[in-house]
């Protein structure tokens, strides 16, 4: 399962989006890298229809459901921080991270990214970083093992 994540996946934007946008963000970035097919999007939504996938602490994980396997070429993550917010169903989102798991690695995916977001020093760390390269780096340690 190593480096899920990669450098052309992760963005900084200075404004905000909606919880849409930012689902679709998250969608394309993981298409450009050749993780998920274009169907993967509408799986996004599908399983935000039926459980929200905000997780607490700014972050947002949208990803698809287990009907929707198939639009899943390989495992890989997407990071997007909106520094102006995204409101997730009235909660709210910086960072965006779509996730894609081929087979049953999406829960170690989930794990690593859970233990990560559970610390407020570690959260605060990831909004300071002024650069893609520098989030993608504070990022890769934990999630490219």
């Amino acid at each position: 399962m190593s480096n899920v994540l990669r450098i052309e996946s992760v963005r900084i934007h200075p404004g905000s989006a909606t919880r849409e946008e930012a689902m679709k963000e998250a969608a394309d970035l993981l298409q450009a890298t050749g993780s998920v097919t274009a169907d993967y999007f509408a799986a996004m939504q599908q399983r935000e229809q039926t459980v929200s996938t905000y997780m607490g602490n700014e972050l947002a994980i949208p990803h698809g459901t287990n009907e929707t396997k198939q639009a899943i070429l390989e495992s890989g993550l997407s990071v997007v921080r909106y520094d102006g917010g995204v409101d997730w169903g009235g909660e709210p989102v910086t960072f965006v991270i779509g996730i894609a798991g081929k087979g049953d690695e999406h829960l170690e995916i989930l794990s690593q990214i859970a233990m990560l977001f559970s610390e407020e020093d570690d959260v605060a760390r990831l909004k300071a970083a002024s650069s893609p390269e520098e989030l993608y780096e504070a990022l890769a340690g934990s999630v490219n093992a």
